[in-house]
């Protein structure tokens, strides 16, 4: 094989929009098959989109043997039940973020994935695979920036709509879960390691009974990351990751364009670098790497494990939150 055979469980607007555009345009990537519960929606959205195959059920889907690998843009309280029924029908596995609605859950899919570990299955934080954040990585790993003290991020739009799903709590609806994850993600990404305890401060709304806005601080003992995040608030998005020589200001850290440069700003004590990168398709990027990872039998780029530890950095925010402490981990 030189490309991965690819079905998609939903016709979510991630996926139609941002997800299947950018595999489609990836040299590893078949993207084959898509189903929806409804089959002439999955029809309609496999004619936009040039799709040969389109199924009226997921089990369908995952019962062609024509497929290799499954993409899951399915609500947050149906990631694991799915990824662990995709295993069982020996497909790989890329899976929206978070991986699940607790890290218990998430440990369930852990221990499914390593009773089929030839199987690979990923979180799909795509924004780690983008240009600017290697760039930012490589900056850190490197000490050019000196010794890493403190990364601050910032993440928000509006959206009070009761029929979105992000304001339904039995959907694993919340800001948290939603772009908190983003932060949280991001920042043992760059410390390159676990935070020791955590500290949040979370609010929610009265009449969706999911969080709207939370902030947090991530004592990672050489250093800090302190976050906020709200689906309430004015759309907003910037990350800063400071050491003791210079920092990284990153744009538009998240949701980067696929049509534009972005731009990352390096200061320093010679002043303000302004570091243009050329346009690149993160969602195209991550499904090289994962398909690569499928047709080399290597290992993926970010393992499950830390998706596991990503939701026990949540859960620690939220129980800190609710007990007016510090919590270890």
């Amino acid at each position: 094989m030189n490309k991965v055979r690819w079905g998609i469980l939903s016709t979510a607007k991630i996926a139609r929009e941002k997800v299947i555009p950018g595999m489609q345009a990836s040299a590893f990537c078949d993207i084959a098959a898509i189903a929806s519960r409804n089959k002439e929606d999955a029809r309609a959205v496999a004619d936009k989109l040039g799709i040969a195959k389109a199924y009226g059920s997921y089990e369908a889907l995952l019962n062609d043997p024509e497929i290799d690998a499954v993409y899951i843009p399915l609500p947050n309280q149906l990631h694991v039940p799915w990824a662990i029924k995709a295993l069982q029908a020996n497909k790989h596995v890329l899976c929206e973020k978070p991986i699940a609605l607790s890290a218990a859950e998430a440990q369930q899919l852990l221990k499914a994935a390593e009773q089929k570990s030839y199987l690979k299955v990923m979180e799909a934080f795509m924004f780690r695979f983008h240009p600017q954040w290697q760039y930012a990585k490589n900056m850190v790993t490197e000490g050019r920036i000196g010794k890493l003290k403190t990364i601050q991020s910032f993440f928000s739009y509006y959206n009070d709509d009761p029929n979105n799903i992000r304001n339904q709590k039995d959907a694993g609806g919340g800001g948290m879960m939603d772009i908190g994850c983003y932060c949280v993600s991001l920042s043992r990404f760059i410390f390159d390691k676990e935070p020791q305890r955590v500290i949040g401060k979370v609010e929610f709304d009265g009449s969706f009974g999911v969080d709207h806005i939370a902030s947090g601080i991530l004592d990672f003992g050489s250093g800090t990351s302190t976050f906020t995040c709200s689906t309430q608030l004015t759309p907003y998005q910037r990350v800063n990751i400071l050491g003791t020589d210079a920092g990284i200001e990153i744009e538009i850290p998240f949701n980067a364009p696929t049509d534009a440069p972005t731009k990352v700003w390096l200061h320093s004590k010679a002043g303000k670098e302004e570091i243009v990168f050329n346009m690149a398709n993160q969602y195209t990027l991550q499904g090289d790497l994962f398909s690569q990872a499928i047709l080399n039998n290597t290992s993926v780029p970010t393992p499950l494990e830390d998706a596991v530890n990503n939701m026990k950095t949540i859960e620690a925010i939220f129980e800190s939150s609710n007990k007016e402490q510090w919590i270890d981990l």
